[in-house]
């Protein structure tokens, strides 16, 4: 079971083995977190990028983190919003999975993620939250994740999935 930390800040900045991107299928960078990761890690990040051929919705990737404090970019693609009806749960879920898959091959210890598809692809931030809490928490890693989101508001509702999943891990 992996140890997870809520916090709210700057993704770029922070010094763990891995940060998580929050990809489009071409990996070559785009806005949010996607854009801010290619321009904090410079432009090694996108030529390595190119030599990956994109990434299907769901899967995850990994880079070097070139100019970012984080020694590894994993970068994985969120789906998109559809109403829930396009297995959009199942493939978020996917994300958390397959970056975490990523990490423990590496054998890496502190992965930080941020809150996947809910900026530009409109998953609902409740549940989002509710999905990568319950994933992170029940997936055989050892190390320590990090959610980091980018606002307080993000922060208190990943804070709140966490604290309900506690809550339900320890009813008797």
């Amino acid at each position: 079971m992996s140890k997870l930390t809520i916090s709210c800040g700057d993704i770029t900045r922070l010094a763990v083995d891995a940060i998580v991107n929050a990809a489009n299928c071409s990996l070559l960078g785009g806005g949010g977190v996607d854009g801010a990761i290619h321009r904090a890690a410079g432009k090694q990040l996108f030529e390595e990028c190119l030599r990956l051929n994109g990434c299907a919705t769901g899967q995850s990737k990994v880079t070097q983190g070139y100019l970012l404090p984080a020694k590894h970019v994993i970068h994985t693609v969120g789906p998109i919003w559809r109403g829930g009806q396009e297995n959009e749960a199942e493939l978020l879920a996917s994300c958390y999975r397959t970056a975490l898959d990523i990490a423990k091959e590496l054998n890496l210890k502190t992965v930080a993620f941020p809150n996947i598809s809910t900026g530009a692809y409109h998953f609902p931030k409740e549940l989002a939250a509710e999905i990568a809490v319950k994933t992170i928490l029940e997936h055989p890693f050892d190390g320590e994740v990090r959610m980091c989101t980018f606002s307080p508001e993000d922060q208190a509702i990943y804070q709140s999935a966490l604290n309900q999943a506690k809550k339900s891990v320890y009813k008797y």
